[in-house]
């Protein structure tokens, strides 16, 4: 018998019906390198190379992938003390070229050995790799001798402006200029882009047309991409022609207080509280007070961070990707009830919290992987302040501050309080700016033992935690 004979009307099951995730196993890791990668980078000093480097691989980690910097720097630094001032970097200096390139093979050796152990995926060549000499050398090895991938990334810049405030912001701090001020600094560091600009080749498509290879002009400005091979090199692509260095500020916080924190359940869309609303009026006060200029405002499209930012006076944007993390099946439950219920699932998810997957909801690798366009508008962005859920700012602050899979569940993320992002060199600055309005303590710490349930968050001490 059809359905046309009982009168209904069929309609598929859409993602927004649909009460299973599209992830049928537990713990299933998102992003799998079935070869090993090496990228190197190209380009004079003082271009990025490291600022790109660095950013990389704290993206790749952040997203599942075992990434490492291998920075040529730190090799010649451990290899010798002969540097004195840039007549070091001189392409006729014999004894101190045998000594660099020296360090190039060692790098390579220890990038191809971390691989080949099967300790990382993705191996970043910090280094200036700036002949084709050196990177016909290093696709001999990379590709030719060990059959894994390689991906040059070359960083052009020809701003003087640029180039200058790298110097400043980053080399004077370099330990090969303890003893000198800023000017010496500058004036030694230049002769030493110089020295480097005598032999530079730039990649180019038609005298190294079989590598593989892209191109960042002035930090962003234009990219080239040249023959880019597979998923790991198409989502590098696309993350470094989303970064950009212009200064700005990035503010987290959490919903004010709500109804659903004051009863210790997770999950829902319960409205603010009375001290809830208070923050609300509180956080408004305090994003006037800074004339933040130009600034967006992003939300979830839960209720309580849409009321949070109520009389904030700025652009608002709600995102779906920032709602709260899914507890499927214990979704507005307390701990409590939770470990009471289902005491195997709430073991399990203390065992290994940041691959458990709630039965019909998410995991924190999920909740990464949904919060990846976040990142990327975040890097295009300006000046930002993201209202948002716990485990949703975990994620954050764990791409921003570097922090582990380990690490990222347990990071404190108290409610009525401000993190202020603020990008530095080679990465990022957190200030905590707690406002005066009390609220309830909703962090639950590491357990020493998967599945205790700390006194805390059981009946008679829910509502009175501050």
């Amino acid at each position: 018998m059809s359905e046309q004979d009982f009168g209904m009307h069929y309609t598929p099951p859409t993602s927004d019906t649909i009460q299973t995730k599209p992830f049928p196993i537990r713990g299933e890791r998102a992003n799998y390198v079935n070869k090993p990668h090496v990228i190197a980078m190209v380009g004079l000093p003082a271009r990025g190379k490291t600022y790109i480097s660095k950013k990389l691989c704290r993206y790749l980690n952040w997203i599942g992938i075992n990434t490492k910097v291998f920075n040529l720097g730190e090799y010649r630094r451990h290899a010798t003390t002969a540097y004195q001032c840039h007549e070091f970097f001189r392409p006729d200096n014999i004894k101190a070229m045998a000594i660099r390139n020296q360090c190039a093979m060692d790098a390579l050796t220890d990038v191809c050995q971390w691989l080949e152990n099967g300790e990382g995926e993705v191996a970043v060549f910090d280094a200036t790799n700036s002949t084709i000499e050196r990177r016909e050398m290093i696709n001999d090895i990379v590709v030719r001798k060990m059959d894994f991938k390689l991906f040059f990334v070359e960083s052009v810049c020809n701003d003087p402006e640029i180039v200058e405030q790298n110097i400043m912001e980053v080399k004077v701090s370099s330990p090969d200029y303890t003893n000198m001020n800023k000017e010496e600094v500058l004036a030694d560091f230049m002769q030493r882009i110089e020295h480097y600009q005598e032999k530079y080749q730039p990649l180019d498509e038609n005298y190294e047309a079989d590598l593989s290879f892209m191109k960042i002009y002035n930090t962003g400005e234009k990219v080239l991409v040249h023959k880019h091979e597979g998923h790991i090199q198409s989502r590098i692509v696309y993350y470094l022609m989303n970064i950009h260095i212009v200064p700005r500020t990035i503010y987290l916080t959490r919903h004010g207080e709500s109804l659903m924190n004051l009863e210790g359940r997770i999950g829902g869309d319960s409205d603010l509280s009375e001290r809830g609303h208070t923050y609300a009026n509180a956080l408004a006060e305090y994003i006037a007070q800074q004339d933040i200029q130009g600034l967006r405002v992003w939300t979830s499209w839960l209720k309580r961070t849409i009321q949070t930012t109520t009389d904030v006076k700025a652009p608002q944007e709600r995102w779906k990707a920032l709602n709260e993390i899914d507890a499927g099946i214990c979704e507005e439950m307390t701990y409590e009830e939770i470990a009471s219920k289902y005491p195997t699932d709430f073991a399990a998810r203390d065992q290994n919290k940041f691959s458990y997957r709630y039965p019909r909801g998410e995991s924190y690798e999920d909740l990464v992987a949904r919060l990846e366009p976040v990142i990327m508008e975040l890097e295009r962005q300006g000046n930002v302040l993201v209202v948002s859920h716990q485990a949703v700012l975990r994620c954050l602050l764990a791409y921003f501050l570097d922090k582990s899979s380990d690490e990222l569940p347990y990071l404190q993320v108290p409610l009525h309080t401000i993190m202020k992002l603020t990008p530095v060199a080679y990465g990022c600055k957190v200030e905590q700016i707690r406002l005066p309005i009390d609220a309830v303590d909703t962090h639950r710490p590491r357990p020493k033992i998967p599945g205790y349930l700390d006194e805390r968050f059981c009946s008679k001490s829910i509502g009175r935690r501050t």
